[in-house]
């Protein structure tokens, strides 16, 4: 039996996180004839566990959610595929075989104001829109999102496991080094999106700053500002040199703000699962989170949890992080065993046990 998996968005962030964590712990699971590779045949040629006899690669470079997918990834797909596993929700609609999608979140339908423009918007939900006749299996990574797909998208329940994402070892054992920035901080880690709330991020940090030595650490991606809130620059350029948008970092630096951080704040409106604070948890960090979406499955009691709407409260959450070293204490112990909960070997294994149910 064969396997073929879209593996374009291997580089990406976010959904590349996924694939380039479960690709290499399947792969070598699978006891199928063949699996296929879909992406950029060089890049996928550099990666060890894409080099086994039973893989082959499949040049296919077209462009996430362009028309031009539609019109090639299909042609791609050797013909002998029996399931076609599509890590994000841009499906072949031309592909008439066994389907398998992971689905991270439905963000474009919950909240199209924060998505930009109305034709990507208008392409996700039909793509979303076809999910729900096309698929045989859908993987949602918490049952937050299996709950939105079939509230919003009319998925059946029948069809969707839930498999949680994992926590790389690497973030349990961190080189802290040198402190990256001289000043205590918080920290937020992600793309800079409307979503993610950085402007009551901001907010609420002015409005606490006067009262603490602390500063705020946004790494992650600034161009997300395109969707987002213009006001939010102005009210970072307010607070000076107490805000820094760090940019993308390496992923040795990114270790070193989370773990030297006192906190890691999410304040999302909307998360599908929300990998960084399990990550800060692994590495000792504290975590401040909102009490939205999947936040709260995902966390557990291992984190404070703030309103994303009330300013006022994001505000009282950090500093009663920043104040009070027991709730610090108790956060870093309480973080660190709910994170060893969360393995990519169990999301593997598990995503694999969906594929096989199609094999049979």
């Amino acid at each position: 039996m064969n396997l073929a998996i879209d593996a374009r968005m291997l580089n990406s962030s976010g959904i590349g996180t996924y694939v380039s964590n479960v690709l290499p712990r399947l792969i070598p699971l699978y006891r199928g004839e063949r699996v296929h590779l879909l992406g950029e045949r060089s890049e996928l040629a550099r990666l060890p566990w894409a080099r086994g006899d039973a893989v082959s690669l499949v040049n296919c470079a077209s462009p996430i959610f362009s028309l031009d997918e539609q019109l090639r990834l299909p042609r791609a797909i050797p013909a002998e595929t029996d399931v076609f596993w599509s890590p994000q929700f841009n499906i072949p609609l031309l592909y008439r075989g066994r389907l398998l999608v992971t689905i991270h979140d439905v963000l474009h339908l919950a909240m199209p104001q924060y998505m930009g423009g109305v034709h990507k918007g208008l392409y996700a939900r039909a793509l979303l829109a076809a999910v729900r006749w096309k698929a045989d299996a859908v993987v949602c990574n918490s049952r937050f999102t299996a709950n939105e797909l079939m509230r919003r998208v009319g998925v059946k329940a029948s069809k969707i496991e839930v498999i949680h994402l994992g926590v790389d070892e690497a973030w349990f054992s961190v080189d802290k080094g040198a402190r990256p920035h001289e000043k205590p901080y918080f920290v937020f880690v992600g793309n800079v999106k409307a979503h993610k709330n950085i402007a009551g991020l901001i907010q609420a940090f002015q409005d606490i700053s006067g009262r603490i030595p602390h500063d705020l650490l946004i790494v992650g991606k600034k161009d997300g500002f395109v969707t987002g809130d213009r006001k939010v620059e102005h009210w970072a350029a307010a607070l000076g040199e107490r805000v820094k948008f760090t940019g993308l970092v390496d992923d040795a630096l990114l270790k070193r703000y989370v773990a030297w951080a006192d906190a890691l704040v999410l304040p999302s409106f909307y998360e599908g699962f929300g990998l960084p604070p399990l990550e800060a948890m692994a590495c000792g960090c504290p975590t401040i989170v909102s009490d939205r979406a999947s936040l709260p499955e995902i966390c557990g009691d291992a984190a404070l949890y703030c309103d994303p709407s009330d300013v006022k409260d994001i505000a009282a959450r950090m500093l009663q992080v920043a104040t009070d070293g027991a709730t610090r204490a108790l956060l870093r112990e309480k973080g660190l065993q709910r994170a060893r909960q969360f393995t990519w070997d169990k999301c593997a294994r598990e995503t694999l046990a969906v594929i096989e149910s199609l094999l049979v």
